[in-house]
């Protein structure tokens, strides 16, 4: 297994991850958002891939300064694994990744928001120590 940041070319894989999270019609604006992300210092996208270059999964991880606490905060923006890699670790490693990189930025925390109906997504936050913060409110522009 390999963790590596994300490239252009993981477009077509990286839509497919967001469809099976039910996020349609993505790979239309997917490479120009890559291509963002990779240009942003504070943007950390990750893949993990199989010895043989499949990608499997990635992680979307955005460094957040904040003003009015000594730590930063580190927010997972977007986590998939591949629907037949589950439950082997693949995820557990990729999160431990992105602490790792979390605490090099100085950050003491690590957010995300998970739809309610993610249950399995859930269950694996809460090994790997999440507990839920009530109150996320979002107003769409």
């Amino acid at each position: 297994m390999n963790i590596r940041p994300i490239n252009e070319n993981d477009a077509p894989v990286i839509a497919d991850l967001l469809q099976q999270m039910g996020y349609e019609g993505v790979a239309d604006f997917l490479p120009d958002k890559i291509h963002s992300l990779i240009a942003d210092p504070d943007e950390y996208c990750l893949v993990a891939e199989e010895a043989d270059g499949q990608v499997i999964g990635f992680i979307s991880i955005h460094i957040i300064p904040q003003i009015a606490l000594k730590g930063d905060f580190a927010r997972i923006s977007y986590f998939s694994i591949d629907e037949h890699f589950r439950s082997r670790g693949v995820g557990k490693l990729l999160e431990e990744h992105c602490e790792r990189i979390a605490r090099e930025r100085k950050c003491d925390r690590i957010g995300l928001h998970c739809h309610n109906r993610r249950e399995d997504a859930h269950r694996f936050y809460y090994r790997q120590g999440y507990v839920e913060s009530p109150k996320y409110l979002v107003k769409k522009l």
